[in-house]
């Protein structure tokens, strides 16, 4: 908090002192100074106080001074764009001296990268790229053959962009993105960006050819005209200019191969993402000749500058679109640094290439685990809407596979059922669809994602419960009695338990997402792992159901008795899919035990809050998995009487950490050829090393020794706190 909030605060409690208030035969007052002095030394700035009556939405429509994006500001050069025009804002040619004008024209290109790295990061369009006045009368730069066409392929670049994120309708996190202002997007010719680009950059590879060639060549070559007066610096500048030409290319071209339907362009826009990265490198590589004495500048703060020469570029100014932008003229925004541009696209870069490099698995468990391993790199709003768009196409699963041959494959049922007039069934439609919602859902950003996830728990569940009901109806009250020999009876089965089994999955990715928002307290890290273990063991246990299924423990016929003893001794073994899940859960219900045992004895993490009871804390973290009963007969009081009785000589008798370990050791041979399995058992295993040693020192040590502090951190997984013990 600033030093005016606090004398703001300061004088407000005093003239509280010194105001006389009538006391009414209900009131009752309290001091609240020492809370208001307890919020001045520890809010920082940016953070708020929660109340009840002032949630987080209305935070968030609060006005921000200073924000660029909220407080509209007044900044303004030129009244118009043909005053800029006037002045000279944005000249062609941009000097009659040839080596002035590639200096320029690289710079023009360096700060629209720059540009377009910071409207991917949310500012608009106005502000950023279409901040050039050369992009703004597209028809000015036609005598200018390489600004020309390269004004050209960034304006279908970005319309490429906005096409992409508008389809997968993931604007709303950034509702600046997709607006265009009643900008030139659509410039006449900008189809053909790709034919003038290649023309200009065969120009300038001809000129980088003779300029290499040998004095004996040079002859044959004396009619090519060089790019630029000097000579000496020929190489330097058609490298430079290539390396940003080709990058547009093959960018331009990676877009348009990811929106071949059915991910028929994801090989070819993999060949075009390298290259893009290779001429990343170059353009990187190039800033030395650039910012050499001869071409550029070595002055302080380069590392902030938007161009790699470190100069300003000619023809830019954001007020221009101010009337458009917004009600009132926009705050100038900070443009991200070119080095930063260039990081950025490295990232969006290969995250596209991830995206591309996706086998398309036909299985929905599949989908999913490459979906939540692809969020872990919090990648761009750009890659995101391109991997929504890559998985739901026309109402099927990558274009081709229909949503019910999906939900037949995850609920382990037959394929013949593929063809079964049951998908016509309207509580099957309906499931299809939020299955749809569900693999949306998940490529939006983890706030978004985590709040959706929350909403539709309650329709998963009601879909349960309508068609339990219809099956109900359809065989009776004793259907549950039913052979699995009739089709029907077996599909609807297979599938209210696989619906469980996907709300639960949808329960706990809600519940791990608080911890990559850090929305969890320490003194809350006890309910929140007594949740997950609730959910993880009834994922489990429906888990369990489906690979039973899918692995054939049904009936056999014509089978020798001594092969039945052999396949049931096979079938009792716990499939590795569940000791992972196991592993999990023991680490969920070793850590709730352990926090229960420190709050019970040693009164750690337990620190009341001036603003809510425990309970509350409950309902807020809990209220969308208690409204959707996920899972039954949770509740506060079912978690107070969990955990009240927990000690420290429990968790001596019941070390679930050491389960975990002895889990985690005995399956890592059964995921050999997942690494990605293996990665998070080796993740567990770390979890559960660590707090085997911190439970037998905390047990030790705990009650005789005052001294001891304890704290949690997330060093070796984002999930699952490791203790730390240390005397103070």
């Amino acid at each position: 908090m600033e030093e005016r909030d606090k004398e703001l605060v300061s004088m407000n409690r005093e003239a509280l002192e010194q105001t006389s208030i009538p006391y009414g035969d209900n009131s009752v007052w309290a001091d609240v100074s020492p809370l208001l002095d307890a919020a001045c030394r520890e809010l920082r700035d940016g953070e708020l106080i929660h109340g009840d009556n002032f949630n987080l939405f209305a935070a968030m429509s609060a006005l921000e001074i200073m924000d660029p994006k909220m407080d509209s500001g007044m900044v303004s050069k030129y009244y118009s764009l043909d005053e800029a025009i006037e002045n000279g804002a944005a000249p062609v040619p941009i000097s009659l001296n040839k080596t002035i004008d590639v200096q320029c024209t690289i710079d023009i290109m360096d700060h629209l990268l720059a540009c377009e790295a910071t409207w991917h990061s949310g500012h608009s369009l106005a502000q950023t790229v279409f901040s050039c006045i050369y992009l703004l009368r597209p028809d000015r730069t036609s005598s200018h053959a390489i600004l020309h066409s390269y004004c050209r392929v960034i304006r279908a670049t970005c319309k490429a962009v906005i096409s992409v994120v508008s389809d997968a309708r993931t604007h709303e996190e950034e509702d600046l993105f997709t607006m265009s202002y009643g900008l030139p997007l659509n410039g006449d010719g900008d189809e053909k960006c790709l034919s003038m680009l290649n023309a200009v950059e065969e120009t300038i590879s001809r000129q980088l050819r003779a300029c290499k060639a040998p004095s004996s060549k040079r002859r044959v070559l004396e009619d090519i005209e060089p790019l630029q007066d000097n000579l000496d610096l020929e190489e330097g500048f058609c490298k430079a200019l290539l390396c940003r030409l080709r990058f547009r290319k093959h960018f331009f071209h990676a877009l348009t191969c990811m929106r071949r339907p059915q991910g028929r362009g994801l090989e070819l826009a993999r060949k075009h993402i390298a290259s893009c990265i290779i001429e990343l490198e170059s353009i990187l590589k190039s800033a030395d000749f650039l910012l050499s004495g001869a071409c550029g500048t070595s002055e302080d703060g380069i590392e902030d500058r938007t161009t790699a020469s470190g100069r300003p570029p000619i023809g830019f100014d954001a007020s221009l679109n101010s009337r458009s932008a917004a009600p009132t003229p926009p705050r100038a925004i900070k443009i991200l640094s070119w080095k930063r541009a260039v990081e950025y696209f490295v990232k969006l870069l290969h995250d596209l290439d991830a995206i591309c490099s996706y086998s398309l698995d036909p299985l929905l468990e599949g989908v999913l685990r490459f979906v939540v391993q692809f969020q872990k790199s919090q990648p761009d709003l750009v890659a995101r809407a391109h991997l929504q768009l890559l998985l739901v196409q026309d109402g099927k699963l990558y274009g081709r596979d229909p949503i019910f041959a999906v939900i037949v494959k995850a609920a382990a049922l037959p394929e013949v059922t593929k063809n079964h007039d049951i998908q016509k069934n309207e509580y099957i439609l309906q499931l299809g669809q939020l299955v749809i919602n569900m693999l949306k859902i998940l490529c939006t950003n983890a706030a978004w994602q985590r709040r959706k996830l929350g909403k539709i728990l309650q329709d998963w569940r009601v879909i349960y419960v309508q068609l339990d009901i219809a099956f109900r109806n359809e065989f009776g009250e004793f259907s549950s009695m039913l052979d699995d020999e009739n089709i029907c009876v077996k599909i609807f089965r297979h599938i209210l338990n696989w619906v469980e089994e996907q709300t639960y999955w949808i329960a706990s990715r809600f519940l791990k997402l608080g911890f990559e928002l850090d929305l969890y307290s320490p003194t809350e890290y006890c309910m929140v792992y007594w949740y997950i273990y609730a959910v993880l063991i009834k994922l489990a246990e429906k888990t369990h159901l489906r690979l039973a299924v899918s692995s054939g423990t049904v009936k056999r016929k014509g089978k020798k008795k001594k092969d039945s003893i052999k396949e049931v001794a096979k079938e009792s073994r716990i499939p590795p899919a569940i000791l992972f899940l196991q592993c999990h859960i023991c680490l969920a219900q070793g850590l709730t035990m352990m926090l229960a045992a420190l709050r019970n004895e040693l009164m750690l993490f337990q620190t009341p809050s001036h603003f809510n009871t425990e309970r509350e804390r409950f309902i807020q973290h809990f209220e969308l998995l208690q409204k959707a009963c996920v899972p039954d007969n949770i509740s506060y009081p079912s978690f107070k009487e969990s955990t009240t009785y927990a000690r420290f000589s429990t968790l001596v008798m019941y070390n679930y950490f050491k389960d975990a370990q002895k889990i985690a050791k005995e399956i890592k041979s059964s995921f050999s050829n997942d690494p990605e399995r293996l990665a998070e058992l080796r993740r567990l295993e770390q979890v559960a090393e660590h707090n085997v040693v911190a439970v037998n020192v905390i047990c030790r040590l705990g009650a005789i020794d005052p001294s001891l502090k304890v704290s949690f951190e997330f060093s070796h997984h984002p999930y699952f706190a490791s203790a730390v013990v240390k005397r103070s």
